[in-house]
């Protein structure tokens, strides 16, 4: 699911747009979009400042009603701290060089034509999709938690329970077996499993020896008989890949 907010205070430009969406949609059943149309950029930063609303997406058009102006509207959005994608559509390229200072993704010219905007919305799209596949979803510490894939040091199996340990200290308790987590992970080549009892992310290694794998943590991790010269192969196969 991705949710998109187009503001224009043209109506038409809004039903064109909503409509091309509709479109776009159709053309790739995979993708499911949810749509919010603004006529104002009062009524957006009003939506948004309710709190739960950050859309993946906004569409807005550089000149709005009177003296409102897309830039500056992107502008406050940057300044709540809102990071999702911005694409401008406006009839001029006179605020190209602001349109950057706000981080925008993209700068339509009117008319819009639906196969530019599918292009912009097929890669915007898949850099969101690959953002999200780096987070997990967890029960950890009595509640659900959403943990970015970089963060997680290394797991360490503890009887029933497990611990991730995460690079700002922080550590989770897991009621999940290692092989559950370790299904959960293996999608990112980082990690690797250490024996039984650990599963490694090969980034946050700072060194290591035939006796110990050491965290950029300063976490010693004893590495179990037999384990040092497949980690360490793993190691180097990682970053030779990686460059």
């Amino acid at each position: 699911m991705y949710t998109i907010a187009l503001c224009d205070d043209e109506s038409v430009q809004l039903r064109n747009l909503k409509s091309m969406l509709a479109v776009y949609q159709e053309q790739r059943p995979d993708c499911e979009l949810e749509i919010e149309c603004f006529r104002s950029a009062e009524a957006l930063l009003c939506r948004v400042m309710e709190g739960d609303y950050e859309p993946d997406l906004f569409l807005l058009d550089i000149y709005l009603q009177e003296d409102e102006f897309g830039i500056e509207t992107a502008g406050k959005l940057r300044d709540m701290g809102k990071k999702s994608q911005i694409v401008f559509i406006t009839s001029s390229m006179d605020h190209a060089l602001e349109a950057y200072r706000v981080q925008a993704a993209q700068y339509l010219v009117k008319p819009v034509e639906e196969e530019e905007l599918f292009v912009v919305l097929d890669r915007l799209l898949e850099e969101k999709t690959k953002e999200q596949r780096r987070f997990l979803v967890l029960r950890a510490n009595g509640s659900v938690s959403r943990v970015a894939v970089d963060r997680i040091v290394y797991c360490e199996a503890q009887g029933k329970s497990q611990k991730m340990y995460l690079e700002d200290g922080e550590e989770l308790l897991l009621h999940m077996t290692m092989t559950e987590i370790f299904a959960k992970l293996s999608d990112y080549q980082e990690f690797v499993k250490v024996g039984a009892s650990y599963i490694v992310n090969l980034e946050h290694i700072a060194s290591l020896n035939a006796r110990e794998a050491v965290m950029e943590t300063e976490a010693n991790i004893r590495l179990p008989r037999g384990s040092y010269q497949p980690l360490r192969e793993r190691y180097f196969k990682y970053y030779c890949e990686k460059k």
